[in-house]
């Protein structure tokens, strides 16, 4: 065969290879998990390196199901996180979610998954507001549950309220569901005291950190 032939042949081989590759694959987000707060479910995810003006694919399932599921709300979004609370919200169930990048010119990244995710376990609570009023030499607390969505997913919540005096020892005190409000008597005037407060879910042996301190001091 003729060098010039063979070469062409040779060329239009190479042509063919390049353009049944197809678009070009995106890097994938990295870092796909759920970070939640008092039952509200956030699908976070990092960009990947030197991406400009990609879009984003949030799909969802509940483990053990073989299907996958769009989450209408974000499709095709900017953002790097996707509020999917609606669709895990059910506490004997557990979850997984998934994302990929698109870009303008039809390419597309893998699939990222995210751990198994459980609202029962996962979420952390908050702990409860202190309200302190001072009466009379008497230290009125009250307690002002974390968000509503807590409350609505647990019937009963209890409290701890811890009374911290100038020494550092601690008095504990527990409100059950029904209470929100605890009255200090036989306290010494003239003494600093502090106050936090804790969220229980007694069902699941499970508490919130602390609240911040509050501090008063009696005349």
């Amino acid at each position: 065969m003729p060098r010039l032939l063979l070469g062409a042949v040779l060329l239009g081989n190479i042509g063919i290879c390049v353009t049944s590759q197809g678009p070009v694959m995106l890097a994938p987000p990295t870092q796909v998990k759920f970070n939640s707060v008092d039952y509200k479910n956030i699908l976070h995810w990092t960009p990947p390196a030197n991406s400009t003006s990609l879009r984003y694919h949030v799909q969802w399932k509940i483990y053990g199901e073989p299907q996958w599921l769009d989450a209408k709300h974000c499709q095709g979004i900017q953002k790097h996180h996707c509020d999917l609370s609606a669709v895990t919200s059910d506490l004997r169930e557990w979850y997984y979610a998934r994302v990929h990048a698109s870009s303008l010119s039809s390419s597309k990244s893998a699939w990222v998954l995210s751990p198994r995710f459980s609202p029962r376990w996962d979420t952390t609570v908050s702990p409860p507001l202190l309200r302190l009023n001072i009466t009379d030499g008497v230290i009125v607390v009250r307690v002002k549950p974390p968000r509503p969505l807590v409350q609505k997913m647990h019937n009963s919540l209890n409290y701890k309220i811890y009374l911290i005096h100038t020494s550092g020892e601690e008095e504990v005190f527990e409100l059950d569901c029904c209470s929100h409000k605890l009255s200090l008597t036989k306290l010494d005037h003239n003494k600093k005291y502090c106050l936090q407060a804790q969220t229980i879910i007694p069902l699941q042996a499970r508490s919130s950190d602390r609240s911040p301190a509050k501090c008063v001091t009696l005349h």
